[in-house]
């Protein structure tokens, strides 16, 4: 079933009144790979009545009071993607494309979606309900944060849209929590993963154990606090170990809740057997088709979280560093539902959560303690504790090819590289039955860039592993008599990359990847990762030795012809 949109089917069930009604800057497109339908599907299965209006017209009430009021609060997200990065390139550019607006152009979603979308709320319903924010544009602003598009350092989301409360993560639990809260008139601020504001008095000193961030007009007026701020923010997001945060702004507080714990397997195959379309909502269908449901539609996600704390990438802040996997059972069951759609060509698009072989296994003492203090999973190198297994993932992708109807499997987000290298025990099985059967004539990998330098401020590994990847990978298509190619993400630009590593990326890619890389793109600084620390602040944030950083577009763009001519 769909969430309703409109007033007539919420007549068709019965409902005088929604008790909660989702806002997005996407579509509605009801699949388990979009946030705002999970969330919806989640507050449905636990008993409440969920509306949902997409991309709604910021210029009058036409979309934003079509369902009236809802009993309980607003939930508000900017969509699939932080509105600001959907909207504009790396160099600021406008995008003229979008790939969950219909019809594919960029003419629905609004700048700083969460903001704008609060305050529509706020315009009609005058004595409005609580708004809730949520998605990945409100997970990554929550604090204090630079923002690449106004070049400083904006306070906390929840400040600027002037919202009453913030869910962060993936937030099923969370939102749920919320909601029974609101329901019976308890109090919410011990929900875990929430975030909200007090008075100047009335709340810091009364949560035991949390830790001050410097305040807002500290961090942003002063590089070095802004680092020291960031640092306690992040490695206070592992949910066994991290403890409640504050941050002052003006003479309120950011109340910011120690994070959700990660969903048992039992719990996270509950959240995928919930019953999704895989469509677009049949009333913005009518507006065009959305081009993401060409690669989602097919495709099954089985893991979330990553180890990688790649320090350019949100997943860390945002899905959390534990993965979380599906079980095989479930998987396999929604395959199995896939072969009954009369559209279904037998070819399963993708199967994969951040990196498709994270999937399976996790650090023991991880799992007990929390995250090792100092210390990454994969950087500098892979870590002896966290012992990776391929085989459970090897063993799910042989039950999915015996399934009737399905013809082809394919691992379309790619692999990490080093992470496969490091097990042992299952490398070569696992990467034999990929080249055999899994790959789609290209496989992606991230190395990202050569120079060790430029590896070091993005924690990335060095180019012996991507070597030693490419010969086997290689050496098995040709085993397998199959014209089958890596392809590299590469990125230029990023803080602490020269003209001069440019150029040695090219001679390497040239000469010992024996290509012309066209899958290479401008460093884009996404709010709350290190590497956009990196950016604004001019300092390695671990060392804080100046490092350099191009700045200036036009540097940005020779970089990138650099390699690319």
């Amino acid at each position: 079933m769909f969430l309703p949109t409109t007033r007539q089917e919420m007549n068709n069930l019965g409902w005088e009144q929604p008790d909660i009604i989702l806002v997005t800057g996407d579509s509605y497109i009801d699949s388990p790979f979009i946030g705002v339908a999970v969330i919806g599907k989640m507050l449905i299965h636990a008993g409440y009545r969920v509306a949902i209006i997409a991309q709604p017209d910021i210029h009058s009430d036409k979309d934003i009071c079509r369902l009236g009021e809802p009993r309980l609060f607003w939930g508000v997200s900017g969509g699939s993607i932080d509105s600001m990065i959907a909207n504009y390139t790396s160099l600021k550019k406008r995008r003229r494309s979008d790939d969950y607006t219909p019809g594919g152009i960029n003419n629905r979603r609004p700048d700083r979606a969460v903001i704008v979308y609060t305050n529509l709320i706020k315009r009609y319903f005058k004595s409005a309900k609580p708004i809730v924010l949520g998605g990945i544009e409100a997970s990554l602003r929550r604090i204090a944060h630079y923002d690449f598009w106004d070049n400083k350092i904006r306070a906390s989301i929840l400040f600027d849209a002037k919202a009453d409360y913030l869910l962060y993560g993936m937030a099923e639990t969370a939102a749920v929590q919320l909601a029974e809260a609101l329901q019976n008139n308890s109090d919410v601020r011990d929900i875990r993963g929430l975030c909200y504001i007090a008075g100047e008095h009335d709340e810091p000193e009364k949560r035991a154990g949390y830790l001050e961030l410097p305040p807002y007009e500290t961090a942003a007026g002063d590089s070095r606090a802004f680092i020291d701020m960031f640092h306690t923010f992040y490695h206070n997001n592992d949910p066994l170990t991290a403890k409640g945060l504050y941050q002052k702004h003006g003479n309120r507080y950011l109340m910011h809740n120690p994070p959700a714990m990660p969903l048992t397997q039992h719990e996270i195959d509950a959240v995928y057997a919930l019953d999704f379309e895989r469509a677009q909502h049949p009333w913005y269908e009518r507006l065009g088709k959305v081009r993401a449901l060409e690669t989602i539609k097919f495709s099954i996600p089985t893991h979330r979280g990553c180890y990688g704390e790649c320090n350019f990438c949100a997943i860390t802040v945002h899905e959390g560093r534990t993965v979380q996997w599906r079980s095989a059972k479930s998987i396999v069951a929604e395959a199995k539902k896939l072969t009954a759609y009369p559209d279904f060509k037998g070819n399963i698009l993708d199967l994969s959560g951040p990196t498709a072989n994270m999937y399976g296994f996790e650090c023991e003492q991880k799992m007990q303690r929390g995250h090792c203090p100092g210390k990454r999973c994969l950087y500098p190198k892979v870590c002896p504790s966290l012992k990776p297994d391929h085989h459970h993932q090897l063993e799910l992708l042989r039950k999915l090819r015996r399934i009737t109807g399905v013809k082809k499997v394919f691992i379309a987000s790619g692999i990490r590289h080093d992470l496969l290298l490091s097990d042992r025990h299952n490398c070569e099985h696992y990467l034999r039955e990929v080249v055999e059967h899994h790959v789609s004539g290209q496989m992606k990998i991230a190395p990202e860039h050569t120079e060790e330098g430029v590896l070091r401020t993005m924690g990335k590994p060095g180019t012996a592993s991507l070597l030693q990847f490419k010969r086997l990978f290689d050496r098995m298509s040709t085993e397998a008599k199959k014209k089958q190619y890596l392809t590299y993400y590469l990125i230029a630009a990023h803080p602490g990359c020269t003209d001069a590593d440019m150029k040695k990326m090219k001679q390497f890619t040239s000469r010992k990847l024996n290509i012309n890389p066209r899958q290479i793109q401008v460093f884009l600084p996404a709010p709350s990762t290190y590497s956009a620390l990196m950016y604004y602040t001019g300092l390695d944030p671990f060392t804080k030795e100046p490092l350099f950083v191009e700045k200036d577009m036009r540097g940005k763009e020779r970089q990138k012809d650099i390699i690319i001519k």
